[in-house]
């Protein structure tokens, strides 16, 4: 989650502490809204272990999804 909160702050211009409340701010909310297997696949991605299989299963399942998020 380093990775993107860095990522965040660089692109936003924003310092490292405010990109680390948007980011867990959004994780929160995701967590909340997402079903059970796009959880697990979520955690996974912000947990920095999304390689090979694991980050393609999280495209195919939140690609899959996408319509039905309410934001």
């Amino acid at each position: 989650m380093d990775e993107m909160i860095k990522a965040v702050a660089a692109k936003a211009g924003i310092s490292t502490d405010q990109a680390k409340a948007a980011v867990e701010t959004v994780v929160g909310m995701l967590k909340d809204k997402l079903p059970e297997p796009a959880k697990s696949l979520l955690a996974g991605v912000v947990g920095g272990n999304a390689t090979g299989d694991v980050a393609q299963a999280a495209k195919d399942v939140l690609g899959g999804i996408k319509p039905k998020l309410p934001f």
